[in-house]
């Protein structure tokens, strides 16, 4: 041990530099962890997203299309699917529950979805979280709303406004349904996810605010159907963009899906959201790898300040080591004294990483959560935490050895020799 209290006195000798290099090496540390902590708490909140959900139906096209125009209001289908094919889906002696999709309009930039009552009833994100109105209720009348979180917050909307819809997903104001206003009857709680930037109406609403369009375009003069006379009609919808849908039990989840996929009255594609949720992921992880290779890389410039730092010092610790080899050190006590340093400084440097790392998770935690929808809870290291700081120690004794090798060939003479 004497060894050992020899290198940490050394190194309080020169506290300034030693404690700048702790300093880089912890921050490097803390950047490393936590770009994982995070990577894992995207991962889970991108997979959580939608969470109860066994299957999402919609027109046959790709499963991540499918995935991205339904979960996160991106893109548009390439087909509906007729009102009749759900009903006839719906009925299924293995389906407990579906909730209706309706898609194509928006509002200032942000994706109107039609859908029923279901979807504040069945819907589950995150860790099967429920959604909750801050504000207000769920749609009850024709031309009622409820707002996402960041819809409300960003275009400032209360209860009780009127908005106008816009037709189509563009945030150009092309044609708009004017003559229908909607009125906002409630706002959702932040969850983190798409919903948040989702305006929600009935599927009566989506047909009611149609009615009067042919092929698409607006109708012409004298042609239009008032709001009021638009209450008298059958609304009943046509089509719908997709749906989700709840079974009765998970083992009968492939049986259904391929009778989907087999559906002979239109094409239709049943997905895993699951599956699919993983299969986005691997698109959008090269970003994520980015990250771990630049984090790994400032977690080697700290050990290269560590060891200029333990270089530098080396010229001014010449006596130092003259005086130790006079004394009874041999060459291999020099060695172990410049290792030991090293190890030092990297094993102190993890060790104010990781507890700088816990107080930004305990501080930015309820932030992330609220804002970004991201659960970055304070967990215990995992192995692949234990993992990276196994591995920063060992490179910081392959990066010791450099000075240590120099000051073992070190002449007893050289540090003992006044030179002018």
């Amino acid at each position: 041990m004497p060894i050992l209290h020899l290198a940490w006195k050394s190194l309080l000798n020169r506290r300034l530099a030693a404690f700048l290099t702790l300093l880089s090496i912890a921050c490097s540390v803390t950047l490393l962890l936590g770009v994982e902590r995070i990577s894992q708490a995207a991962r889970s909140s991108f997979a959580s997203t939608v969470s109860g959900t066994d299957l999402i139906i919609g027109a046959r096209s790709g499963q991540v299309q499918l995935l991205l125009y339904s979960v996160f209001r991106l893109g548009d289908a390439t087909n509906n699917i007729g009102w009749e094919s759900y009903q006839a889906i719906a009925q299924h002696p293995e389906v407990a529950w579906t909730i209706p999709i309706a898609l194509g309009d928006s509002h200032r930039g942000y994706r109107v979805m039609g859908t029923n009552q279901d979807y504040f009833k069945h819907f589950r994100y995150a860790q099967a979280q429920h959604l909750q109105l801050a504000q207000g209720q769920a749609f009850n009348d024709l031309f009622d709303v409820v707002l996402g979180s960041e819809v409300a917050e960003k275009l400032g909307y209360q209860l009780g406004q009127k908005i106008i819809i816009t037709h189509g997903s563009s945030a150009v104001k092309t044609f708009q349904h004017e003559d229908k206003p909607f009125r906002v009857a409630g706002i959702l709680m932040r969850t983190g996810t798409p919903v948040d930037r989702t305006l929600h109406m009935s599927l009566e609403g989506i047909e009611a605010i149609h009615v009067d369009w042919r092929n698409g375009a607006p109708p012409r003069q004298g042609e239009q159907i008032s709001a009021e006379q638009v209450r008298s009609l059958d609304l009943t919808p046509k089509t719908l963009t997709a749906f989700m849908v709840g079974l009765h039990s998970k083992l009968g989840i492939f049986a259904v899906q391929r009778e989907v996929n087999n559906y002979r009255r239109e094409p239709l594609l049943a997905i895993l959201p699951g599956v699919a949720l993983q299969q986005l992921w691997q698109l959008v992880g090269v970003a994520d790898l980015a990250l771990k290779v630049i984090s790994a890389f400032v977690v080697l410039v700290g050990l290269l300040g560590m060891l200029s730092v333990i270089l530098t010092s080396l010229n001014e610790r010449r006596r130092e080591m003259a005086i130790l080899r006079s004394v009874g050190a041999n060459p291999w006590h020099i060695f172990g004294l410049l290792q030991l340093e090293a190890l030092l400084l990297a094993l102190v440097g993890c060790l104010f990483g990781v507890l700088l790392l816990y107080a930004l998770l305990w501080i930015a935690s309820p932030l992330l959560t609220q804002h970004l929808g991201l659960w970055l809870l304070p967990t215990w290291l995992s192995h692949y935490d234990l993992a990276v700081l196994g591995s920063i120690a060992l490179a910081a004794l392959l990066f010791g050895m450099l000075p240590a090798w120099r000051a073992y060939h070190t002449a007893l003479s050289d540090g003992l020799t006044i030179r002018l």
